[in-house]
């Protein structure tokens, strides 16, 4: 592209030099002297008049359809010129002025932007090539315009030749921004980066994701496209359609592409905003089809055309739907609006513009203001005669005043005060009378560093050569019958926002919201966003968020994950729910139970107490081991009944370092004192002399206890140490944070168990050796169920305590521990008591006596009585010294093993023993 304009470039330049142009004045639109010229190119006229489908010669062809908003725009620039030229700004120098009509063309302005470089003063009409044109003076020293960035970009090129200044106050084409192609063009506008980020915004604020876009098939519309769909991407929007439309009115095939673009529209029902960026000529046609076949949409209008009051005049252009547009910040217009109410009094004789205006106002005399514009774009299509104008004719200027853009206006403002600010700034040590005091690239280094201001604001151009002045967001409303553009917000280029100018505006911008344009349906909150099309990520279905995830905003892309630790979220949730804490409380049905068996065996271990407190003196009680050991006993079983308190209510470090330990050494306690109980029983049966030399030795009932307990307390005490058990947070569970206690080490915990199992064992082992004693104080026998009892307790635990789960983990444990205490309680002390409370009758001596009798009657193995009736025999019977009996019995059976133990209990007892023990069976010993 860039090649084919320089080619083009060149060739108009060996043209212009070989051939300059038959009638140069007739090319020139309006034309004012002055010592500074400046240069003017706007599209008065909409398009070219060609005769036949395309040129047959290389020759200007005549220009129509005259456009009264930018005749608006030259008279603008002529006004801001007055204005300088009226103020003290340049003293003594005048501004001249040359405005040539592009008529929409780029061959028309390009053949304009050449008699801008023509030589100034010169006899001919030409541009003479030079290796450097640091010297050269064209005719004139800055040029403003043109409007469309199609056209900008190839005169741009052709300026940047001799380096003079081009600001333009329309062409927004990010690409001008580009200083390296375009050195010597600025302009008093955003560039379309703006534009387009400001329109995506809008509608990514606006709830809208679906749309179509529409634009000319030139490097604006191309440029202004790739940008726009760079944003709207950024922004989550995405494009169902993209139509392109010729650029040029003169271009045939225009009918046919804009009936295509509506049949688009149409066939994409769900698209209910369309971005235009296209001229003004382009969207009068494109509305005035969309009327006839009822098409209501949401317009996004671009600067170009979102101020045309031709457009707002179409009949019955409200049934088009709302158009929302973009236009340049306004100033203050009161000064130009008193230069049209005193157009009549200008002079025309060098402005073909006002004179055509006259001309075709004089045509339409008699038509009323609201069809007048329609009128002049009638008799425009044609050649007008201009000669017999009178100088008294009504401009009707408050028509005129109603097509003005004040955008625009403002936009030519800044840029003729940004040169004439530049100028004096070069002028003030220079004579710019003279028209060689300075040449045009050093205007240019001077014009990118000027600052100057209005009434109001600061203005300057930044690296890139724009002026980033902001936009006015306009609405299009229906008031009173006519179409009215009213402003409804400001959009802050710095900030990125949308600053509505009141209550109504907002208002009105959420009536937009409500209409929706969306490929797809809404995802309510809870639900998110599952494409189904590969090139849409606007195209979806909606899909529950899966459990603990939410989604707390309308179309989430994604669910949000919920915090484990402390929240959860069932499916399709659109929040997090805090986690319930759990743990085996006071009021929980089972922790009552738990509790009520606790304290019925706590009830139970006192009555015991107090049943063996008053029985103390009776064989039964004595049998036990006393009441020292009975008491130590009953109190490890209540110590093990109220550790299970510690096991109910929320957890807390003390009461977890305390249960365990309370437990362990309680229960440790109670198992080393009826160890020693079973290892006094195996003494007493054994009567093989060298085990029982060494069971006596071995047998300290104070030592094994304290020894085996402190074993136990060591354990515990390097458990709390250095890996105390201690609160944890289980957040396992989906729902609920169970507060447990962490055991801290899980073999010291192992190891705990383990010892309190090992001399459950060994107990076990002594105990089951003395079972066969008499029936009523066979205390052997209960231990050892007490201990089976035991074991089948925690060897079921350890399975349920591993795979338990949950709040009522600690239960298990009580249920356990209740189970064990119970077990070893009921075996050790039940039986006594129901003997002391119902079989008091054998809680005597002499029952006692008898059962020793009769027990041994029954087997020669017996004599040698049990632990219980050695105890009781020891405990009980008043000790005298052996009788003859006793004597006889011993030296009669002195070497028998039976007798030698009989003869024992004898020397240890009573003759009373001997006395009524059966002859017959002495006499067998």
């Amino acid at each position: 592209m860039v090649l084919v304009m320089i080619l083009i470039t060149c060739f108009v330049i060996i043209l212009a030099t070989s051939q300059p142009c038959r009638t140069p004045d007739d090319f020139v639109a309006a034309t004012s002297p002055g010592h500074i010229m400046i240069g003017g190119l706007f599209a008065i006229h909409e398009k070219m008049l060609f005769s036949e489908n395309y040129p047959r010669r290389p020759e200007i062809q005549k220009c129509f359809g005259f456009e009264i908003s930018v005749f608006l725009q030259t008279l603008a620039m002529i006004h801001s010129i007055e204005m300088v030229n009226n103020s003290t700004l340049l003293p003594g120098v005048k501004l001249g002025y040359e405005i040539y009509d592009t008529c929409t063309e780029v061959t028309v302005a390009m053949a304009a932007t050449l008699r801008f470089l023509s030589k100034f003063n010169s006899s001919r009409e030409m541009v003479e090539f030079k290796c450097s044109y640091s010297s050269y003076t064209p005719r004139v020293k800055a040029v403003i315009g043109a409007g469309y960035s199609e056209i900008t970009m190839a005169i741009s090129r052709m300026l940047n030749l001799e380096l003079v200044p081009q600001v333009s106050y329309e062409s927004t084409a990010e690409i001008l921004s580009d200083k390296i192609r375009f050195p010597s063009f600025l302009r008093t506008v955003p560039s379309d980066f703006y534009q387009t980020k400001a329109m995506a915004h809008l509608i990514q604020k606006s709830g809208w994701n679906w749309i179509g876009v529409i634009t000319t098939d030139d490097d604006y519309g191309r440029l202004a496209l790739n940008t726009f769909a760079i944003q709207a991407a950024a922004n989550n929007v995405c494009i169902a359609f993209k139509e392109v439309l010729p650029a040029f009115l003169s271009d045939n095939t225009i009918q046919v592409r804009i009936n295509q673009t509506l049949e688009k529209i149409i066939a994409e029902a769900q698209v209910n905003v369309i971005v235009v960026f296209l001229r003004q000529f382009h969207v009068f046609n494109l509305f005035n089809k969309a009327i006839k076949r009822n098409i209501n949409k949401i317009w996004i209008a671009s600067d170009n055309w979102s101020t045309a009051i031709k457009i707002t005049t179409i009949p019955n252009v409200k049934n088009i739907g709302k158009v929302v547009g973009f236009t340049f910040r306004r100033g203050n217009m009161s000064s130009f609006h008193s230069f049209l109410q005193n157009l009549h009094m200008f002079p025309n004789e060098n402005n073909k513009p006002l004179k055509e205006y006259g001309m075709l106002l004089s045509a339409c005399a008699d038509v009323k203001d609201s069809d007048l514009s329609q009128c002049i774009s009638n008799h425009s299509q044609g050649t007008l005669v201009y000669n017999g104008i009178k100088r008294n004719f009504s401009l009707r200027n408050d028509f005129l005043w109603t097509y003005t853009e004040p955008g625009l206006v403002h936009s030519i403002q800044l840029a003729v005060f940004a040169l004439g600010y530049a100028i004096r700034d070069l002028c003030q040590a220079r004579d710019c009378q003279k028209p060689y005091a300075f040449q045009p690239w050093e205007l240019l280094h001077v014009l990118k560093n000027v600052t100057f201001t209005d009434e109001r604001n600061s203005f300057h151009f930044d690296a890139h050569g724009d002026m980033n002045t902001g936009y006015d967001v306009l609405l299009w409303k229906e008031i009173k019958g006519h179409m009215t553009i009213t402003r409804m917000a400001e959009y802050d280029l710095q900030n990125d926002v949308f600053i509505f100018t009141g209550q109504k505006a907002k208002n009105e911008f959420r009536s937009l919201k409500q209409i929706q344009s969306k490929c797809s349906k809404e995802c309510s909150p809870g639900q998110m966003k599952k494409t189904t099309r590969s090139q849409h990520t606007c195209c979806y279905e909606c899909v529950n968020c899966p459990e603990n995830h939410y989604s707390n905003q309308t179309d989430m892309d994604h669910c949000l994950l919920c915090n484990n630790k402390t929240h959860w979220a069932p499916t399709g949730s659109s929040t997090c729910f805090e986690k319930e804490v759990e743990y085996l409380n006071w009021n929980d049905p089972l922790a009552i139970l738990l509790l009520a068996l606790s304290l019925l065996g706590v009830i139970f271990v006192l009555a015991v107490g107090i049943i063996f407190t008053r029985n103390l003196n009776t064989p039964v009680v004595k049998s036990s081991g006393g009441l020292a050991v009975c008491y130590v006993i009953l109190l490890c079983h209540l110590l093990n009944f109220v550790s299970t308190g510690f096991f109910i209510e929320e957890p807390q470090d003390f009461t977890c370092k305390t249960r365990q330990t309370l437990f362990g050494v309680s229960f440790t306690l109670c198992i080393s004192c009826i160890l020693m109980k079973s290892l006094k029983i195996l003494l007493a049966f054994s009567f093989d002399p060298k085990l029982q030399a060494f069971l006596k030795c071995l047998y300290k009932p104070i030592p094994i206890i304290f020894i085996c307990t402190s074993i136990q307390v060591v354990i515990c005490t390097i458990w709390l140490i250095f890996a105390a058990p201690a609160v944890e947070e289980n957040v396992s569970l989906p729902r609920v944070i169970i507060l447990e206690c962490e055991e801290g080490s899980i073999i010291a915990f192992g190891i705990m168990l383990g010892y309190i199992a090992i001399l459950a064992f060994i107990c076990f082992i002594f105990a089951f050796k003395g079972r066969k004693l008499p029936e009523n104080y066979n205390e052997a026998k209960f231990i050892t169920f007490g201990m089976l009892i035991y074991f089948i307790a925690w060897i079921t635990f350890i399975p349920i305590y591993a795979t338990t789960f949950g709040k009522y983990l600690p239960a298990v444990e009580i249920i356990v521990i209740l189970i064990s205490n119970y077990g070893i309680l009921c075996c050790t002390f039940f039986p006594k008591c129901y003997i002391i409370l119902y079989k008091q009758e054998t809680n005597t001596k002499s029952a006692f006596l008898k059962m020793v009798y009769s027990y041994s009657s029954h087997s020669v193995g017996n004599l040698a009585v049990s632990h219980i009736s050695l105890d009781a025999i020891n405990s009980n019977l008043t000790v005298t010294t052996p009788g003859s009996c006793c004597k006889s019995a011993a030296l009669q059976k002195s070497k028998d093993l039976q007798g030698r133990a009989f003869t024992h209990i004898c020397r240890q007892n009573a003759t009373s023993v001997c006395k009524t023990w059966p002859r017959k069976r002495i006499s067998s010993i």
